[in-house]
């Protein structure tokens, strides 16, 4: 064999080595919409930390004499046509957003990443179950399963995480999946299984830490569509109930009022739109620097 032809191998083992830590940042300072998307991220998620810090006014209180203020320096958002302020209520409704996308993230990662482990490792009727399941799931759109199950399960928010978080599974399923049957083949793994390692192990030990940087990804893509999932969910009553603040549930409150109160659709609208441009950059660029290699597999 050639020294060309042995060079080979350990030069793709160089190019699939995970990148140190430091290097991982300098790639994310380098790439500006991914620092963006963190920067941004990180911002929301303060804010639904230290909500009841921030937020001026109890967002559920109305006031009948503010009803439908203009923003101004009393209510920097204006009010909606109960009087409660719309900074408060925005403010809390992000906070509602980020809580039912990471348990929403959460719950579809704790059913899939066991059954895309299992399916992807053993194959065969393990494989086949788990895949019909999975195809049986990806028949139905994503909102339009989250909107079914919502509907059997009833209007709160429990429910509605609940609802999100199945209508996720599937992804979660098929990325595990994908990653294992590459993984499962590699010398490290092979070299645990010769060592004697049980298959518990060899799944936790050695092809789950190696398919993290891909379940990563799927985790920030998640969110955003999970935030979306739930602005639907209760602009159409089956999700967060009022007077609790949700993003969607002001959506729907300004239907009647769009044309004499915009403000009341605007800004809860643009507070969807910044969470979920935020987590997609921030997605697109933990991509390109945990999966440098997925363009090519």
């Amino acid at each position: 064999m050639s020294a060309a032809a042995t060079a080979l191998p350990a030069a793709e083992e160089r190019e699939r080595a995970p990148l140190a830590p430091l290097s991982r940042l300098r790639l994310l300072t380098r790439n500006k919409l991914a620092l963006t998307g963190a920067v941004a991220a990180a911002i929301l998620v303060l804010i639904a930390v230290f909500a009841p810090l921030i937020a001026p006014y109890d967002p559920a209180r109305p006031d009948f004499s503010a009803a439908l203020h203009q923003p101004g320096w009393a209510h920097w958002l204006g009010t909606d046509d109960l009087g409660r302020d719309q900074l408060s209520r925005v403010v809390y409704g992000v906070r509602a957003s980020l809580q039912i996308g990471l348990l929403a993230v959460a719950l579809a990662f704790a059913a899939g990443v066991p059954l895309g482990l299992i399916a992807g490792y053993y194959g065969r009727f393990a494989d086949s179950v788990v895949s019909r399941l999975t195809d049986t799931l990806l028949a139905f759109p994503f909102l339009v399963l989250a909107v079914g199950l919502a509907t059997i399960l009833g209007p709160s928010l429990l429910n509605a995480t609940i609802a999100v978080g199945v209508s996720q599974i599937p992804a979660v399923i098929r990325i595990t999946r994908a990653e294992t049957l590459r993984l499962k083949h590699l010398d490290y793994v092979a070299a645990a299984v010769a060592n004697g390692g049980g298959d518990g192990t060899v799944l936790f030990r050695h092809i789950l830490p190696g398919a993290l940087s891909a379940l990563t990804v799927q985790a920030t893509v998640g969110i955003p569509s999970a935030i979306i999932g739930e602005a639907l969910l209760s602009f159409l009553g089956l999700g967060i109930q009022p007077p609790s603040a949700s993003l969607g549930v002001m959506l729907s409150s300004a239907q009647a009022y769009i044309a004499a109160a915009p403000w009341m659709a605007v800004f809860p609208g643009l507070a969807i739109i910044a969470a979920t441009l935020a987590f997609n950059l921030l997605g697109d660029g933990l991509r390109d620097i945990l999966d440098p290699q997925g363009d090519s597999r």
